[in-house]
């Protein structure tokens, strides 16, 4: 029982708190006795560290949630376990300044857009000039595109750069750019025979022989005096046609799975570069034009001295996604949607009348452009051979 010395003081208290102390006291004094015998429990590293440790589903292919609440329910997103769980290198990277859509007057050029998480433009190369062998270090998530960017390290100059990834592309792989490489053998073997003319002018003295020799100097910019340099050379014995290499189009083989192609001579990758997509080389030769064929179902001709990237793009899975709710989209920088009906005559051609009415015209954009089956293209492509599928 409890004892107090003070008899006044215990007199004050009411008899529901001494009876609550006492019952604290007793309780204390048994686990102090039971110290010894309880058992030891510590923590392992298999208990649940998140509140919602099993809401989640990650199969490698897809991430799912258990549909505790309705946003959750079909939402389904491309699986990202082998992308890197940290921040990007911050020199490959700049600030994105959100607009909504405005131009420098101040007016909407672009609806539907504004808010938005902060984010950071990745820096991705395109034209893979910098020559020779470049290590895979890590596959990364990019906020800008649909598709993954694998970061790569330079073996000899530990410069780091971003690309696109392909598909199958893993840490530790060699991925190496074939786009300088050849001109600069061309280059060497022009200067090679042009020094050994000089020579034999030196010897000779005679100046016309320069003119009539084969190997001129204006002779090195003719594409025939290319073209037989190349067949003369065992360039394409050393190219490695494997996932991720930069190849100019002569010197890939027809039916390969191409991506990230370009449409001028020592420019960009413009072509193929969304999640998935890629296009098959039907055609090439030494000089001219190429053909490819794109996933629309468009073959058009290429320059065989663009680049294109061996393989296709990364992430295939994305085009199965389900956002699950509209906040998703509000997070990404959209904003909603408003149907023409719904406004005022004033703002679109839909606009006003009473009901559901639309003016018993074509459906049309807010500025009277057919928005379904209308022509929009006014001059053909003179480098389409076949224009792409009707849907």
């Amino acid at each position: 029982m409890l004892s107090i010395k003070n008899i006044q003081w215990a007199k004050l208290l009411p008899p529901k708190s001494l009876q609550l102390r006492s019952n604290l006291l007793s309780l204390n004094s048994l686990v102090h006795s039971c110290k010894n015998k309880l058992p030891s429990f510590k923590f392992s590293d298999n208990l649940p560290q998140r509140r919602f440790m099993g809401v989640v589903t990650d199969d490698g292919q897809f991430k799912t949630w258990k549909p505790i609440t309705p946003g959750l329910r079909g939402k389904k997103i491309a699986s990202r376990k082998h992308l890197h769980k940290g921040k990007p290198i911050r020199n490959l990277t700049v600030a994105k300044r959100k607009k909504g859509g405005r131009n420098f007057t101040g007016r909407i050029t672009v609806r539907h857009r504004g808010g938005g998480v902060k984010q950071r433009i990745r820096l991705v190369d395109f034209y893979r000039h910098v020559k020779g062998p470049q290590e895979v270090v890590r596959i990364e998530y990019d906020p800008g595109r649909t598709a993954h960017i694998a970061l790569i390290k330079h073996t000899e100059t530990n410069e780091l750069s971003y690309i696109l990834a392909p598909q199958n592309l893993k840490p530790g792989m060699i991925v190496e750019s074939y786009m300088y490489k050849v001109r600069e053998e061309h280059d060497k073997s022009a200067s090679k025979k042009l020094a050994q003319d000089l020579e034999k002018i030196e010897d000779s003295e005679n100046k016309e022989s320069l003119d009539n020799s084969e190997y001129s100097a204006d002779s090195s910019q003719d594409p025939d005096f290319i073209a037989k340099l190349v067949e003369k050379s065992n360039l394409t014995r050393s190219i490695r046609i494997e996932i991720g290499n930069c190849v100019p189009l002569r010197y890939i083989p027809p039916g390969t799975t191409i991506h990230n192609i370009g449409l001028h001579d020592s420019g960009r990758g413009q072509l193929a570069r969304s999640a998935g997509s890629s296009a098959q080389l039907l055609y090439t030769s030494d000089r001219g034009t190429a053909q490819i064929k794109l996933v629309s179902g468009e073959v058009r001709k290429v320059p065989v001295n663009c680049c294109a990237t061996i393989g296709s793009v990364s992430n295939p899975d994305h085009k199965h996604e389900n956002l699950g709710k509209a906040g998703v989209n509000r997070l990404k920088g959209w904003r909603p949607t408003v149907r023409g009906t719904a406004m005022n005559k004033h703002d679109h051609p839909h606009g006003g009348g009473r009901g559901k009415s639309k003016g018993n015209r074509q459906p049309t954009s807010p500025w009277g452009k057919l928005a379904k089956g209308g022509k929009t293209r006014t001059k053909l492509n003179p480098m389409v051979i076949r224009h792409r599928k009707k849907k």
